[in-house]
């Protein structure tokens, strides 16, 4: 579990790297307030890319060697970054998000595998906590180094942190790799008409997975949408430095890490997965109209605090889907059923920031983003609500 926890927080934080520095970056390149959205998105769009048809990777290399895999298309997309080209921008995201996609389709196949049924919520939600793990290390380390010594030592550091994390998982392959399928792989095996649909052939075959997958989507809007604009807001709505507005980033993602296990542990003791993400989903709602409420007479501690609740009602919620995913997927068919789910929550990571900045970039107002935020956030709820709940399998 420890392995893929660190794989996770990694790759996540790869993820985070532009959103934290781009005030520093921006200025630079020339990008807008709504840059942003659009390159959150092009990474968010990489991942979808390697859900639909990655599949065989994991299949045939094993989930460990998968996960080094994309650590690596990851550091070349760092390489692409300092290029004063749009174009190798673009690029170096479309890799990262390619890199950070098999954590979620490995993780769930190792996990299920190998976690104890009566903890399986629990265990999935701490694998999950290293997504905010590494989205702290981003928003307190990143915004100082940058200011220090320029954001192009942000890449060095960041590319570092990458060979240490594909060399520390490296002895785990012959364990949990072992059930890998070997053989030759070719561009037909990813390209092929039947591997492209079998993800989401996947959701269709296990009941209830549909609907979660949707859920996940919507929830995923908005928790794309904070990750991707906070530091942004914070500097130019309410008029912090690049320093404090990684710091609220990073309490952020440190309170994510705790509401993580916290709502994994919760779904344990309330045995509904389904339960839990409704009452979340409501929780996002609000949290969403204060930020849209939020101004420059706020004192720091106040948004402090709303970012803090932030990590947990938008960001928490990811553990306890997926885990519910994993255990209505049919056997042998975990880690498609969990490329198939994480690709429709993909597609909401991807739209949730593109609609935030065109909303954004159309009226120049902050808060009717978040407005949007809190309505997207709504439909979980209504979309949940029909759906059985039935005991955790043991």
């Amino acid at each position: 579990m420890l392995g893929t926890l660190l794989v996770q927080a990694t790759a996540a934080f790869l993820t985070r790297i532009i959103p934290t520095i781009a005030p520093a970056v921006g200025p630079e390149f020339g990008w807008t307030d709504t840059t942003i959205g659009y390159l959150a998105a092009a990474t968010t769009f990489g991942s979808i890319a390697f859900l639909a048809a990655g599949g065989p990777l994991i299949r045939h290399l094993g989930p460990i060697r998968a996960l080094q895999i994309g650590l690596g298309l990851g550091l070349v997309g760092l390489a692409l970054l300092p290029v004063p080209a749009t174009a190798a921008t673009v690029a170096g995201c479309l890799l990262i998000g390619l890199g950070y996609a098999p954590s979620s389709p490995a993780g769930s196949d190792i996990l299920q595998r190998h976690a104890p049924p009566a903890h399986r919520n629990l265990i999935f939600s701490i694998k999950q906590a290293g997504v905010p793990v590494g989205g702290v290390l981003a928003g307190l380390a990143l915004p100082p180094l940058a200011q220090a010594y320029g954001w192009q030592s942000t890449l060095l550091a960041s590319a570092g942190l990458v060979l240490l994390t594909v060399a520390l998982v490296q002895p785990l392959r012959d364990r949990l790799d072992s059930e890998r399928y070997g053989g030759r792989l070719g561009w037909r095996s990813f390209l092929s008409r039947e591997n492209l649909q079998r993800p989401l052939r996947a959701l269709g075959d296990a009941p209830g997975t549909l609907p979660l997958s949707l859920a996940g989507a919507c929830l995923a809007y908005g928790q794309g949408c904070w990750f991707a604009f906070l530091v942004t807001f914070a500097v130019v709505e309410l008029g912090y430095s690049l320093v404090a507005a990684g710091l609220l980033f990073g309490i952020m993602q440190a309170t994510g890490v705790a509401g993580r296990i916290l709502l994994g542990w919760l779904s344990d003791r309330l045995g509904s997965g389904i339960l839990t993400l409704r009452l979340v989903a409501a929780a996002g709602v609000a949290t969403a109209l204060a930020a849209g409420l939020s101004s420059k007479a706020w004192p720091l501690s106040a948004v402090a605090i709303l970012s803090g609740i932030a990590g947990i009602t938008v960001s928490s919620w990811n553990g306890v889907q997926i885990a519910e995913i994993a255990r209505r997927a049919k056997p042998g068919q975990i880690s498609e059923t969990a490329a198939g789910a994480t690709m429709l929550i993909f597609i909401g990571l991807f739209l949730g920031p593109m609609t935030f900045a065109a909303i954004l970039g159309a009226t120049g107002r902050f808060d009717l983003s978040f407005y949007s935020v809190a309505l997207m956030s709504v439909l979980p709820i209504l979309i949940l609500t029909p759906l059985s709940h039935k005991p955790l399998k043991t």
